[in-house]
């Protein structure tokens, strides 16, 4: 699914372009990935697993941007992917109700309100679907993600112990939220 670009103010003064990430920015996108994954534990994929490929990246855009259930937006400044984010809708008759989110910024992007930016479309994008429940999992410890989710207004609803295990084998919590749109 398409995302229509918009220029988006953010709390700093500085303007970003929100757009659908395309095919032809597979490297850009892979370049982004690479550097996020090795500036923080709390993402699923991290340096120790495999380093994905460019024609990895480009199928995965393309078939995000093929899909009904599916939309991802990628921050662009300074010439950078400076984040992305993705919702997934849930498919089917009795989860349509439902869909989750994932969120990723380079680290020296943070504090800009690209996160809070980012969330509010896909918030948006959710309503327009119909959607009445947001759902995401962050990593314990992920403290400045849980104070964006809380911002947000999810709330947390469980916990899996030993969800995770960084790369230095320390075992974490994943927390589960969710956000009532209704």
């Amino acid at each position: 699914m398409q995302y229509e670009s918009k220029t988006v103010t953010l709390k700093d003064g500085s303007a970003a372009l929100f757009r659908s990430p395309m095919p032809e920015d597979a490297a850009a996108v892979l370049d982004f990935f690479n550097a996020v994954r090795t500036e923080t534990e709390f993402l699923l994929s991290g340096p120790m697993d495999p380093e994905p490929t460019l024609d990895g990246e480009r199928a995965w855009i393309e078939n995000a941007l093929a899909s009904p259930d599916q939309l991802m937006i990628a921050c662009e400044m300074d010439g950078l992917i400076a984040g992305n984010c993705q919702i997934t809708f849930k498919p089917h008759a009795k989860n349509r109700h439902r869909a989750s989110l994932a969120i990723a910024l380079r680290q020296k992007y943070w504090d800009r309100g690209i996160g809070t930016a980012m969330f509010t479309e896909l918030i948006a994008a959710a309503r327009a679907r119909g959607v009445t429940q947001l759902e995401l999992d962050y990593v314990e410890g992920n403290d400045r993600g849980r104070g964006l989710y809380e911002k947000m207004g999810f709330r947390p609803w469980g916990e899996l112990p030993d969800g995770i295990r960084q790369s230095d084998g320390t075992m974490c919590k994943l927390i589960y939220m969710y956000l009532p749109l209704n």
